[in-house]
């Protein structure tokens, strides 16, 4: 039996952490269990919509990334853009390069694919064949861009470095080209939605700036022409990688515009965009600024001493619970599925006010009793809503802003809190106008 108090007592408060090494999880085992790198790589390329993908590993791999993706498509179906090189004892004893040459020879004859991925899983990075040079070998033979996605699960916590690792290997589809006549943007990193029907994407569209490449949702051609844009937007952490590189190799620019919660940093975002371009800065941003801070001032006014639990969402996960501290609101526990090169800035404003419990993400099963001890109103992520309620919880509901960009991300944050907060005063037997 789960002893809560004792899980508790065990856990690290946020002024004791440097890296995810210093962040426990609840429990050893896990429920729901992380994503492996190879996830996260199949799911990227899904939107890399001419390109094979090549699993190369043991028969377990490659039978679950192809029963995830034969359900889609997307993919292509049972005949799709996902293949594998399965692993015996003699490859990987004695190495698996002849394999992959006679598997790649079959692929280049029946698919003619425009790029191909070659994913190495656990075992062939454990017995150390050079994939990498093959493969570049493979590509010069064949005429064919073909680059290398290491998603090797022992040295990561989940799938998020799948997706780091697949778009930072675009970088070998890429050519040097003349920058476009317009003034282009490539947006790298935004995963979900359309980005022109964004904030972002119609003040962009306004001011006659082109969309030169979507990365996940392009054409191999599409990568290859990436070089022709003058900046990179990274809508999402997972692309700074990526964005690092093209500016070494292509002198490319970059400017950070994640999915911000705190108004001054999404106008910060704009300002760099926007004097980066050399343009004027619109004045819809202005606008579009004064009405977020509009409810942030309300926010605050509701949901001071809000308790909450931080779970999964679409955020980057210290920038938000600053800005929620921000509102008054008290972090009771929040669970990291991964840090960043920025996060010691919100950690720092987080510290300025509260100091909560950390834990590794993916862990909702021991949460019940802790549930019991720490008694939050709100719980940020994915959990069982009524499971929650009969505990006086009311679950804030964040994934659409999965696809959102700039000022509208505030607003829609701070309506959800406020609405799950008011829920969860009824599911306590009192309302929120009482506390205000």
């Amino acid at each position: 039996m789960i002893n809560s108090l004792e899980i508790i007592n065990k856990l690290s408060k946020l002024d004791s952490i440097n890296n995810m090494k210093d962040i426990k999880p609840l429990t050893y085992a896990s429920f729901p269990g992380s994503h492996c790198p190879l996830f996260g790589s199949a799911l990227l390329l899904k939107e890399v919509k001419d390109a094979v993908f090549v699993v190369i590993g043991t028969d377990e791999c490659s039978y679950y990334t192809k029963q995830m993706t034969m359900r889609s498509e997307v993919y292509g179906g049972i005949d799709g853009r996902c293949v594998s090189i399965i692993l015996n004892q003699h490859d990987i004893t004695f190495g698996c390069q002849k394999k992959i040459e006679s598997a790649f020879s079959e692929l280049m004859e029946e698919y003619k694919p425009n790029a191909v991925f070659l994913i190495t899983t656990c075992v062939v990075e454990l017995i150390g064949d050079d994939v990498e040079s093959l493969g570049y070998t493979l590509g010069e033979e064949y005429g064919v861009p073909v680059v290398t996605v290491h998603t090797e699960h022992f040295k990561s916590e989940n799938h998020i470095i799948g997706l780091e690792r697949t778009l930072s290997a675009c970088i070998g589809i890429m050519e040097r080209q003349a920058k476009s006549e317009n003034i282009s943007v490539n947006v790298i990193g935004q995963r979900s939605g359309n980005f022109i029907e964004t904030e972002l994407g119609k003040i962009l569209n306004g001011s006659n700036v082109d969309i030169n490449l979507m990365l996940p949702g392009c054409t191999v051609e599409d990568i290859r022409k990436a070089p022709q844009a003058h900046i990179n937007i990274v809508t999402s952490s997972i692309g700074l990688p990526l964005a690092k590189k093209m500016r070494s190799k292509f002198k490319i620019p970059y400017i950070l515009f994640e999915k911000f919660t705190d108004p001054e940093y999404i106008l910060e975002a704009y300002n760099n965009l926007f004097d980066t371009l050399q343009l004027e800065l619109p004045k819809e941003v202005i606008q579009l600024y004064n009405k977020a801070n509009d409810a942030v001032n309300f926010g605050k006014e509701v949901l001071k001493g809000a308790k909450y639990i931080y779970g999964n969402t679409p955020f980057q996960c210290f920038e938000v619970n600053s800005f929620m501290t921000k509102l008054g609101m008290i972090p009771e526990l929040i669970q990291v599925s991964y840090m960043t090169e920025n996060d010691d800035k919100y950690i720092e404003d987080i510290l300025s006010k509260e100091n909560p419990y950390v834990c590794k993400s993916a862990n909702i099963a021991p949460l019940q009793g802790v549930y019991d001890i720490l008694k939050p109103d709100l719980y940020l992520g994915h959990e069982y809503a009524t499971r929650l309620a009969k505990k006086g919880i009311a679950i804030v509901r964040s994934d659409m802003a999965s696809a959102m960009a700039g000022m509208e991300v505030v607003n829609f944050f701070v309506e959800e809190l406020v609405r799950a907060y008011k829920e969860s005063k009824e599911y306590q037997g009192g309302t929120v106008n009482e506390l205000m």
